[in-house]
């Protein structure tokens, strides 16, 4: 059972996916309240309207998805997707054609 607790398959990444309008005030905070609560929930800036987050499982993902869910603003798009941390590790990433290191993975660890 211990194995399969940190399964690649099994840890999930969540990544939220924005384009808010910024031309009112109004639309200004609401898009610096949604940017600002990504980051109180443990989100990390991956790209521009681009945040990521690690969870150690599927059923984690699902919290914090909720949690993105309960937070979106009036106006805009959001796109809320989930996947293995197998996944995540195949992206290629690419800066000014030189080849960067994907973010690294976090080891959770248990206290009894």
């Amino acid at each position: 059972m211990n194995q399969d607790r940190f399964n690649a398959y099994r840890i999930m990444w969540v990544l939220v996916l924005y384009d808010l309008p910024t031309e009112t005030k109004i639309n200004m905070r609401d898009a610096s309240k949604f940017r600002k609560g990504l980051l109180d929930d443990g989100f990390t800036l991956f790209q521009f309207s681009m945040y990521v987050r690690h969870c150690p499982s599927r059923e984690n993902a699902e919290v914090h998805i909720k949690r993105v869910k309960f937070m979106l603003p009036k106006a805009g798009k959001v796109a809320i997707m989930s996947i293995t941390d197998k996944q995540f590790g195949d992206i290629e990433i690419f800066f000014a054609r030189n080849r960067e290191d994907p973010p690294p993975t976090f080891q959770q660890l248990e206290l009894f």
